[in-house]
């Protein structure tokens, strides 16, 4: 068979898929390890595998033209840069002017009555 040939063949779905559910196993009894740096690393290199299989295999990108592969690359550069740049931040518990508390993701209470969509104040207006 020439590699033209090759390129157009379909895949072993079969296999695609037992693969796909074995990488499934490997994130979802990974973190009950409970080493944090083997979760992430895993979790990540198996979500990128993952993402991988899909898009050669169901997506058809092994047949696309070549810069659909770098623009792909680019968008992980990308998305990458935009962790590593936000991470940082993130993670913090304090920074200039700003501290995180215990409650700091709960929003206040509101001031409407639940059912009515009146404020408190207006209620009997």
């Amino acid at each position: 068979m020439s590699a033209h040939a090759q390129a157009h063949s379909h895949p072993n779905y079969l296999k695609v898929y037992a693969i796909l559910v074995a990488l499934l196993a490997v994130s979802v009894f990974g973190p009950m390890l409970g080493i944090r740096t083997v979760t992430l690393i895993a979790a990540f290199g198996v979500a990128l595998v993952k993402a991988y299989m899909v898009a050669r295999n169901f997506m058809h990108l092994n047949v696309e033209k070549r810069w659909i592969h770098w623009a792909l690359g680019l968008a992980l550069v990308f998305m990458v840069l935009l962790y590593a740049g936000v991470s940082p931040d993130v993670g913090r518990d304090s920074g200039q002017r700003w501290v995180k508390t215990a409650g700091w993701h709960q929003l206040p209470p509101s001031h409407e009555q639940p059912g009515t969509g009146k404020e408190a104040g207006e209620a009997g207006h």
